[in-house]
């Protein structure tokens, strides 16, 4: 799912090219993609962009008398730019939105179609789809430390929670996590003022950092590889392969479709996190350690 820094940089490419101009025309073409009926989607053609936002991972595109366009992309939702009228594609094309400077495509390389538009008038309505979140980076140690100290939760939960934290999902928090040297299953009441203030930093500076490289990586053209997963990347989508801070394997803990990815001797003390899965089959036989982990593999 895309987050933070790709959302931010989708609306800064899409500033460039949409903003100031009129929406000719919206076409779509996906059955479930419109979640909203009033107003009309019709309404939206003819009126101008007038700015463009990010609430959590959704985007925003906010048109004349009122009205606003909200996308959520889901996990496989993607936005391409294109010649003006290009058609959408017939098997993953959700929408088209006309302008006098060219056409944005909305995809969806998924068989389940997740993602969603709603149109709405007024902020108040647009409210309604702002998960709450805070948002990181500008804000002080004192709100981040409030906001993660709600609720007692582990960190990878509290990271990834859009009512807690803005536009943090499963790869940056990886990240986030990997820098602050913290384990993503520690609970939020455990942290100690320093490590709480080392998540902080490590949080704003994992989201500046991914923001610089995918601004370098774009440039003046339109993000056509956005992905969760970056060669770049320091532990996220990297199980087994080397850590790039000590060179240990990279580990994971999967649960349903999704997998936290760590560096056990960087965040655990090198103790080896339970799979929810394995770690139910194994039992006591469940490794404790990468050390007991390669005697096994060395024994088979």
């Amino acid at each position: 799912m895309p987050e933070l820094p790709d959302v931010t940089v989708y609306l800064e490419c899409m500033a460039s090219r949409c903003l100031g101009q009129p929406l000719e025309a919206i076409r779509i073409v996906g059955p479930s993609l419109l979640r909203s009926v009033d107003p009309p989607i019709a309404n939206a053609a003819g009126r101008r962009v007038q700015g463009l936002r990010r609430l959590g991972k959704r985007i925003v595109l906010e048109l004349e008398d009122d009205l606003f366009l909200v996308f959520h992309l889901m996990i496989a939702g993607r936005f391409r730019w294109r010649d003006r009228g290009a058609r959408p594609s017939r098997k993953i094309g959700l929408a088209a939105l006309d302008f006098p400077t060219g056409t944005l495509l909305l995809t969806e390389a998924s068989p389940k179609k997740r993602a969603t538009l709603y149109l709405v008038r007024g902020e108040a309505a647009l409210a309604e789809h702002d998960p709450g979140g805070l948002e990181v980076q500008g804000a002080s140690l004192a709100d981040f430390s409030t906001a993660l100290l709600a609720e007692n939760r582990t960190l990878k939960r509290v990271l990834t929670d859009p009512q807690i934290l803005s536009g943090i999902g499963n790869a940056y928090s990886d990240e986030i996590l990997h820098r602050a040297r913290l384990s993503p299953v520690k609970l939020t009441s455990k942290l100690s003022k320093d490590e709480m203030a080392n998540l902080h930093h490590a949080t704003c500076e994992t989201l500046d950092l991914w923001l610089r490289r995918l601004r370098e990586q774009v440039g003046d053209g339109f993000p056509e590889k956005v992905t969760a997963f970056r060669p770049e990347m320091a532990v996220h989508g990297r199980h087994k392969q080397p850590c790039p801070d000590c060179g240990a394997p990279v580990q994971r803990i999967v649960y349903a479709s999704n997998e936290t990815n760590y560096c056990a001797p960087c965040q655990t003390g090198g103790r080896l996190l339970a799979d929810r899965a394995l770690s139910r089959l194994l039992k006591k036989d469940w490794p404790r350690s990468l050390e007991e982990l390669e005697a096994r593999k060395q024994a088979r």
